[in-house]
């Protein structure tokens, strides 16, 4: 069964591949229905009779002619229509009884049907039906109604309608076909944007990350090797300030690349995101680094959402890492959180000249290597979100980076007059 259902599978194939020998068969096998039938005589209540008469030659021909007409019905289907209409219409006109050539008019008007829209497949079929039907009963010895000249009738409307069927069905399938690869692109289209996006956010958290903790390292590293001979106290608490900062690092690199992780692999991640509820922390960090920072905040009992609040908490660390390493020595800085409404306002400002960068605003976030990628993080962190980012200089000197995230409204909870409380002062 096995072998007889591959080889079927080959064949349809292969007559899919060569259409012509495919019509060449079915205008075999009609012509040879045409003839078989050709020398049976219609005898009512006992059924057709063999060998009672035979074919004019006229008639062999007109067979021969609509037949091969066939093997060109896929070319130009209207054609090969109307040159069958007419042989069968001679075949009633000049022969009685006539030879069934209507067969051949039959198959061309379902191929007609099948090709083409509805409102020709009617036109051209009524138009089919009405002339040889005509044709048929007009002509013979044979009464009108006789059951010959109602096969004509019953066998043209049948074919139009089998052809009108058969379209359908494929506009139907090719719908469905056009619709799944269509669905197919689409969710390759989407796994392709959920991948950069994914990649966009990893590399940003990484730059975040590193160009905190290792311009921390830096400035401690540097304030070690300064006081390392005269002050060696002070020394030992830089290094110190240098082991916590590289120990974070490490860990929040941990927690990023651990994103990477299979779902299988062992040790993944459990810690949380960091967010404002570590800001201190944070902001301790620039402290012993010599940067005084002043730390203001509103509603610390409503915590925001998850992606807001880890875009907050990122936006803050970048801009003290580029006031830290653009600002200068004596700079001072001033975060604050604010929830006005249905958002949250980040704002970063202080008072640097820059110095030592040779840049107008010293927060070109450099990184050594010409980029802004600091900058163009915080911005891509916040347009992810639907708020806005504005960064540049202040007026009088200094810099400012001034975030809006928009936070979904609790209804739930009563609404508290914004009062700004200070959570830390000038180191």
């Amino acid at each position: 069964m096995t072998t007889l259902g591959t080889g079927l599978v080959r064949a349809r194939r292969w007559l899919h591949g060569h259409p012509l020998a495919l019509d060449g068969a079915l205008a075999t096998a009609v012509l040879a229905a045409m003839l078989c039938a050709s020398f049976a005589e219609p005898n009512p209540g006992h059924g057709p009779i063999f060998g009672v008469r035979t074919p004019e030659p006229l008639s062999v021909l007109l067979m021969v002619l609509g037949a091969a007409a066939l093997v060109l019905r896929r070319r130009n289907p209207m054609a090969v229509l109307a040159v069958t209409g007419v042989l069968s219409a001679l075949e009633f006109l000049l022969m009685d009884p006539p030879a069934p050539v209507v067969m051949s008019s039959v198959i061309a008007l379902f191929t007609v049907a099948a090709s083409t829209d509805r409102p020709t497949t009617w036109r051209v079929g009524l138009l089919t039906m009405v002339v040889l039907t005509v044709a048929a009963m007009a002509v013979g010895s044979a009464p009108w109604y006789g059951q010959e000249n109602v096969g004509v009738l019953a066998w043209t409307g049948l074919a139009g309608a089998a052809g009108d069927a058969v379209r359908s069905r494929r506009a139907f399938v090719d719908a469905i076909r056009e619709r799944a690869e269509r669905a197919e692109r689409t969710r390759e289209e989407e796994a392709r944007r959920r991948v950069a996006e994914e990649r966009l956010r990893i590399a940003r958290d990484l730059h975040d990350v590193v160009a905190h903790h290792i311009a921390l390292v830096n400035v401690q590293a540097g304030v070690a090797a300064h006081v390392m001979d005269k002050r060696p106290d002070q020394a030992k608490e830089a290094l110190a300030h240098v082991r916590e900062a590289s120990r974070c690092a490490l860990n929040e690199l941990r927690s990023t690349v651990g994103l990477l992780r299979q779902s299988g692999d062992p040790e993944a991640p459990t810690e949380p995101a960091p967010g404002l509820a570590v800001l201190g922390e944070l902001v301790g960090t620039f402290r012993n680094a010599g940067l005084p920072v002043v730390v203001a905040c509103t509603d610390r009992d409503s915590p925001l959402p998850a992606a807001v609040d880890l875009a907050a908490y990122r936006i803050i660390q970048e801009a003290l890492t580029n006031v830290r390493k653009h600002a200068g020595a004596d700079a001072e800085a001033e975060v604050s959180v604010v929830r006005v409404g249905a958002t949250a306002e980040i704002t970063v400002l202080d008072n640097g000249r820059g110095a030592g960068t040779g840049r107008a605003d010293g927060h070109d976030d450099d990184d050594g290597g010409g980029g802004r990628h600091g900058l163009i993080g915080m911005r891509e962190r916040v347009t992810a979100l639907g708020g806005t980012l504005t960064a540049g200089p202040r007026y009088g000197g200094g810099f400012r980076v001034h975030a809006i995230l928009p936070v979904m409204s609790r209804t739930a909870e009563p609404e508290r007059p914004a009062t700004a409380e200070r959570t830390g002062g000038r180191a």
